[in-house]
């Protein structure tokens, strides 16, 4: 028999812990936009802010942004309208999306920790390592990568025969429980494809650990102490970026984390410390203010 649909996790059994549920989420995911929404316009807009590390900024809160969008509408609508089903069709595109965007975010992380790496290492070569070409080669290799590794992920899980029925153990389609779903032995193949992808993973976080750990050492040779304040506070959001990938062994409350959480995090943790991010959303702001107030006095 054909699977046509799948039937994900659901939050909570009773009609109110169900509206809960999506007034929840609803709240993150309008917070998202709004926090990412900001940081790609005030990076945008700024012209203090078209360096690459700003750059390599925005493209992470367009990767937040899509990630978010990927899981979080079609859990809140099945919170409101009190049902299971995504398509099949619909679940695939979701595992393809999901493993693209969050895929290219960790590749991103991992160009973003080169970039501080070089800036605060290697000063007098970061306009030759860093120009805007060699910036937006590194950033479309980010999203190549993932993309690519989403086109294998998804071809490998969606080509194997399903066995085992159509109800996914989360709240979106996740590719280790849709391997659950498939027969005994023709698992192996996806699970080798993503066992290289863990190996890839770890190669980068292996880059990023020992990026910053030059960066530390340098900048604790840095003679003033505002100097060392203003190279860690460049550095640190990087690190508290909360981990965003996916285990086998992740339950329902691990998976809101690395799913949800991030996208809505990124931007708090990126602008916290960041006098010219903050500076660039005071003047986009106080903007959108006056022209509101503007338009208000002359339709009066």
């Amino acid at each position: 028999i054909s699977i046509t649909e799948f039937l994900l996790l659901a939050f909570a059994d009773t009609r109110e812990l169900q509206l809960l549920h999506f007034w929840l989420f609803l709240g993150i995911y309008l917070a998202a936009l709004l926090a990412n929404g900001l940081i790609i316009t005030a990076v945008a807009c700024d012209h203090h802010l078209h360096t690459p590390m700003y750059f390599f900024l925005l493209n992470l809160s367009l990767l937040d942004l899509g990630s978010i969008s990927t899981t979080v509408p079609k859990a809140m609508a099945n919170s409101l309208w009190d049902t299971r089903a995504i398509s099949y069709p619909g679940c695939a595109a979701q595992v393809f999306l999901f493993v693209f965007l969050i895929s290219a975010e960790y590749f991103l992380l991992t160009v973003m920790a080169y970039d501080r790496y070089v800036a605060i290492c290697k000063p007098l070569h970061y306009g030759t390592l860093l120009g805007s070409r060699a910036c937006v080669h590194m950033a479309a290799a980010a999203w190549g990568s993932g993309f690519l590794n989403a086109v294998l992920h998804t071809a490998n899980t969606f080509s194997l025969p399903l066995c085992q029925g159509n109800a996914v153990d989360q709240f979106f389609c996740e590719i280790p429980q849709i391997l659950k779903l498939s027969c005994s032995d023709a698992y192996l193949r996806e699970v080798g494809v993503l066992v290289f992808s863990i190996c890839l993973a770890v190669g980068c976080f292996t880059f990023i650990v020992l990026s910053y750990g030059q960066i530390f050492r340098a900048v604790l040779r840095f003679p003033s102490e505002q100097g060392q304040h203003k190279a860690f506070s460049t550095c640190l959001p990087h690190l508290a970026v909360p981990p965003s990938m996916s285990s086998p062994s992740l339950d329902l409350l691990v998976a809101v984390l690395y799913s949800v959480v991030p996208p809505a995090l990124n931007p708090l943790i990126y602008s916290m410390r960041n006098h010219e991010i903050k500076d660039a959303l005071r003047k986009l702001i106080t903007g959108c203010f006056s022209v509101g107030i503007n338009c208000l006095l002359s339709s009066a």
